[in-house]
């Protein structure tokens, strides 16, 4: 039985289209229901984001702190308070890509807010995802070498695999000398520019540049810089000094390097790397990302702030997290069994993974 969404998407979907060379390969229906959904479910909650966020801090931060403190717990009760850091952290670390997506208005207040709870202590202050990852939903840059988040995996040796994630275990090292070292260097203007253009996004695509800043953004980048570098040189002078004893210090970049090492982890997912630096319709880069939805119960852990949704969310760029749900369960029931949308849903991180391991090394990148 077809519901009122789908009717009107199907009758819009069949009607006659001036810009129907624009769709050419498209899957119309899918984009259609898509953007009804859109607009029916697009409007941020701020409670929600504020909740989460804030018990998102207290478990990571709370856990952070009893591994540091308590170091005479038992084996099980400090492995369980590390899993709770990791996973409370890297959660915490994910509303990054809301911010990437939000406007200053949806949430008044959060991008402060977060940067002050956790882009700073994190090492990842807003301003290095934002106007990076934009940049990936542009539409004729999606897995061309213009993309900052495209790398081209299922095309590369089987050596590249494991290393995307062994790079990412190394992460808080380089962090802590983009902040302690390059950041108070880049006063000098041509080490500026180079800072910029080279260590001023969280990328994956090494041959990508950042341009600089302009207007408020570039106020608002100074200051969050200024401030991360701040807190990571304060950080490095306790050490130093003593007054952060080097245990503690050690388990704050352990848990961090944890966290990225999922994350990177979970990039691996995100996408079938499979494009070949071509321009792709949008149903193409759709059916190049990847779902993990329901039934599975671990991709929240792994998959958090809706990112097990991610191949909806290049559909739907700027919906919440908290609606791609309800997006997802409305796509999957209202589209038919042959519909792309179909296509992009996988049931397990490891079948996504065993599939580009698969892939890699048999054909070369263009």
């Amino acid at each position: 039985m077809m519901t009122a969404t789908a009717a009107r998407v199907s009758d819009s979907a069949t009607a006659p289209r001036e810009n129907a060379g624009s769709m050419a390969g498209e899957d119309v229906a899918m984009i259609k229901l898509a953007a009804t959904l859109g607009r029916e479910l697009g409007a941020y909650k701020p409670a929600i984001y504020w909740a989460d966020t804030a018990g998102s801090a207290l478990l990571g931060w709370g856990a952070l702190a009893a591994l540091i403190l308590l170091p005479g717990l038992p084996v099980a009760a400090t492995a369980a308070l590390a899993i709770v850091a990791v996973l409370a952290l890297y959660r915490l670390g994910s509303f990054i890509h809301e911010i990437t997506h939000m406007k200053d208005d949806s949430v008044p207040g959060y991008r402060l807010g977060w940067n002050l709870i956790a882009g700073i202590p994190l090492m990842i202050p807003s301003f290095m995802y934002e106007g990076v990852h934009n940049l990936h939903h542009a539409r004729n840059r999606y897995g061309t070498v213009r993309d900052p988040e495209y790398m081209a995996l299922a095309l590369k040796p089987k050596l590249s695999v494991p290393l995307f994630v062994a790079v990412a275990a190394l992460g808080p090292i380089g962090l802590l000398i983009r902040w302690g070292l390059l950041a108070p260097l880049s006063l000098l203007p041509p080490v500026r520019a180079f800072v910029r253009a080279r260590f001023s996004a969280l990328s994956i695509n090494p041959d990508f540049r950042r341009d600089a800043p302009v207007g408020p953004h570039a106020a608002r980048w100074n200051i969050m810089e200024a401030a991360t570098s701040i807190f990571v040189l304060a950080v490095l002078a306790g050490v130093a000094t003593g007054l952060i004893p080097l245990r503690a210090f050690g388990i704050w970049l352990a848990v961090l390097s944890a966290s990225m090492t999922i994350n990177q982890i979970r990039t691996l997912a995100a996408h079938l790397w499979e494009n070949d630096g071509k321009v792709m319709t949008i149903t193409g880069q759709y059916l190049d990302s990847v779902n993990v939805p329901p039934p599975a119960l671990l991709p929240e852990l792994w998959a958090p702030v809706g990112l097990r949704y991610h191949a909806l969310h290049h559909l739907l760029p700027g919906l919440p997290y908290h609606a791609l749900p309800e997006a997802h369960r409305r796509l999957a029931a209202e589209l038919p069994a042959g519909n792309a949308y179909h296509g992009g849903n996988h049931p397990t991180l490891a079948g996504v993974i065993a599939r580009l391991w698969a892939s890699a090394g048999t054909a070369r990148a263009s």
